[in-house]
């Protein structure tokens, strides 16, 4: 074997070597190969250069193609062993320590712009040969009397020597004469030629207009056109070529031949198929994928009135997960397998099976009736995944969530569809997965609605859209007011005010709670220290907030607790923190811990929402909490006189063992006089509620009167 070559020079010479000998033998040209290797050594470094620049120029590539043309490299053979040469050896022998992925890529890219500037310029040339032979035959027929032999040689010289296929027929479509490419591109003899008529020339991928053109041309109406056509060789394989036709008329103008120059594009058709199939299909499955996928969508959905379609959204139930375990070959591998098992689902006309992605599946059934065809498609899918995937030696249960959308064309975009699919789609995974939903277009309003609140829940916090309403906390005892809880509302330039259950979860969900959260305490704690100044004869006024699970978990949550108090002068004794009982069961030391430090800080910890946590009554005894919220359910049986006894009981007893562990009772959504006066007797500390007031501005607490809780 010989060593690998040193420097970049002697690889670009190396590569330019491998070039000249693979397409010297199809080249007409008196060069020597040496000399012609020569020629290609510029082209080779354009194409090193192309390779490795930093943005991708198409146009060195076409250049280098033109320039094959310009070398005499004509013939279709030559290309083809050009584009394998620089398949094959480009990135091995010019790509130096770049990363081979994207060089191979940058490749296959070079390779099509060389396609497209070899038959930019051999069209031109060929358009120019066709000039150039029909200005002879021009001049031989005017010319006959005084330079018959003459003109003649020039015409034999252009027909026999020009690189594209040419042949001559009479109107009747009786081929008369055929030059040597046109023989080479069909594989037949001058003879068999010969004893071919045009008309006999069809094929099934003719163009309707082809042969109306045709007709038009040979009766005179026409000069000339040019198609596309396909031809069967005698060895029925397809030639495609690009065809131009022209008519020849005697000295009197009389159209008397036709005359047909061929190009052979059959190579380069290959090519751009080849690379329309990789555009569109899935590199590992072998599915369409979402381009193609949407192309088709497209075209159903812009059917006749009659036509339906049905759609399935597939994702993978757990897939990360075996992903994560297995690491990602596996999962490539089980990929394939799921692929395969969905196009055996698909087999009927007017359905097909798509990867979009990842371990997202589409399958798509159009006709006129896809009511009952899309559910039975979705059956076939859910069936289809029942069967465990072995791989590497274990048995994998894949599972699968499907979301459905059917309809009658026309009436959506495929964009919208899509999303539609999408939305149901999780809809079956939230609802437990391993299961397929019907699309409903209130659920799909809902889930957009809350998308466009979650993205607009940033810039809503920066635009001020978010402001505090305050509902007053009653002492039971004598109806003064103890205070006021925080409530959060969002005044959304579109939907109006809402309140925290429509955006407090998706703000969670987001991260955005942290800094809203420590907004509206600072606002809350700004407003507490107002009321401390207007009702200083009259007792502090304490204010309520409430923390979510997210911001019980930010490191951050006592020393912004500290800053706050510190900055706007309240005392910790005011501040109050309300945290759902669901999220302290189960709470570890590390979760409250700084509970704990707020609470011997001086701040309350309310439970809020008690009773609703099914907790263990005993955690109690080590939760730093100061006050149980007492949930409205408990309550609301005695919103009438007389009280549900069981209610009564209820209450009693928890009443009971919250002052016995040194607790406060609060009750929530007090509503009725008798109610408030029932909470009394029963010995509840405080109440809040509408029968006191409703929520509102922090005005409203100075101007509020004050309710005695005996009614």
């Amino acid at each position: 074997m010989t060593a690998e070559p040193d420097g970049p020079e002697d690889r670009l010479r190396r590569f330019a070597t491998i070039w000249s000998r693979a397409v010297f033998p199809v080249t007409s040209t008196s060069l020597t190969r040496p000399e012609f290797e020569q020629q290609l050594i510029p082209l080779a470094r354009r194409l090193s250069e192309a390779l490795r620049a930093r943005t991708f120029q198409a146009a060195e590539g076409q250049a280098v193609g033109a320039a094959i043309v310009s070398a005499h490299c004509t013939d279709p053979e030559a290309l083809s062993r050009t584009l394998d040469c620089v398949d094959a050896y480009l990135v091995l022998y010019c790509g130096e320590d770049g990363p081979q992925e994207a060089l191979r890529t940058r490749s296959a890219r070079l390779q099509h712009a060389m396609a497209a500037g070899f038959a930019q310029a051999l069209r031109e040339r060929t358009l120019s040969e066709q000039e150039a032979i029909y200005q002879a035959a021009l001049n031989a027929r005017s010319t006959v009397a005084e330079a018959l032999h003459a003109s003649e040689a020039r015409f034999r010289a252009v027909f026999e020597g020009a690189a594209i296929g040419i042949a001559i027929a009479d109107l009747e479509g009786n081929i008369l004469q055929a030059n040597g490419a046109l023989l080479r591109m069909f594989g037949g003899s001058e003879q068999t030629m010969r004893g071919r008529r045009v008309p006999e020339w069809t094929h099934p991928d003719d163009a309707p207009q082809v042969w109306k053109l045709y007709e038009e041309l040979v009766s005179g109406e026409r000069e000339h056109y040019h198609v596309e056509k396909a031809f069967y060789r005698p060895d029925g394989t397809a030639l495609w070529t690009n065809l131009t036709v022209s008519l020849l008329r005697d000295a009197d103008g009389e159209p008397q031949y036709q005359l047909a120059l061929m190009e052979d594009t059959t190579e380069r058709r290959l090519l751009n198929l080849r690379l329309r199939y990789e555009a569109t299909h899935d590199a590992l499955t072998g599915l369409p994928n979402r381009t193609l996928f949407f192309e088709r969508l497209e075209k159903a959905l812009s059917a006749g009135d009659d036509q339906r379609f049905g759609l399935c959204y597939l994702d993978l139930d757990g897939f990360k997960t075996i992903n994560d375990s297995l690491g990602h070959a596996a999962g490539d591998r089980l990929l394939v397998e799921v692929a395969d098992r969905l196009q055996s689902c698909a087999t009927a006309p007017g359905e097909m099976v798509a990867r979009l992605g990842g371990d997202e599946f589409v399958a798509l059934t159009i006709g006129p009736d896809t009511e009952r065809e899309v559910d039975e498609l979705a059956g076939r899918i859910m069936n289809a995944l029942v069967t465990p995937i072995s791989i590497d030696g274990r048995e994998l249960a894949v599972r699968g969530s499907i979301g459905i959308v059917e309809g009658p064309a026309g009436e959506r975009g495929p964009a919208e569809v899509l999303r539609s699919a999408d939305i149901t789609m999780y809809r079956a995974k939230s609802a437990g997965g391993n299961r397929f939903e019907l699309a409903d277009p209130e659920a799909d309003a809902r889930a957009i609605t809350r998308h466009g609140l979650t993205t607009a829940l940033p810039a809503a916090l920066d635009r001020g859209e978010f402001f505090i309403e305050y509902q007053p906390l009653v002492h039971l005892a004598d109806g003064s007011v103890h205070g006021a809880e925080a409530l959060v509302r969002w005044l959304h330039p579109q939907h109006g005010v809402l309140g925290p259950d429509q955006f407090i979860p998706l703000a969670e969900h987001t991260g955005l709670i942290v800094p809203l959260g420590r907004w509206v305490l600072e606002q809350s704690v700004r407003q507490a220290h107002r009321w401390q100044a207007r009702h200083s004869g009259a007792g502090p006024l304490r204010i309520n907030v409430n923390l979510s699970p997210c911001q019980l978990t930010h490191p951050g949550l006592v020393q912004d607790t500290v800053d706050i108090l510190e900055r706007e002068g309240l005392d910790a004794g005011a501040l109050c923190l309300e945290v759902t009982e669901s999220a302290l069961i189960g709470a570890d030391d590390d979760l409250l811990k700084p509970l704990r430090r707020l609470a011997e800080m001086g701040v309350d910890i309310a439970l809020d929402d008690f009773g609703t946590g099914y907790s263990n009554l005993a955690n109690l005894r080590r939760l730093p909490v100061s006050i149980l919220k007492l949930d409205r359910s408990f309550t609301q049986g005695m919103q009438q006189f007389p009280a549900d006894p069981v209610d009564l009981k209820i209450v009693e007893g928890i009443v009971s063992l919250a002052h016995s562990l040194d607790l406060a009772v609060t009750v929530e959504g007090v509503e009725t006089g008798a109610q408030a006066e029932q909470l009394r007797i029963l010995g509840c500390d405080t109440a809040q509620g509408w029968y006191y007031a409703r929520p509102g501005p922090p005005e409203r607490l100075h101007d509020l009167a004050l309710v005695d809780a005996t009614g």
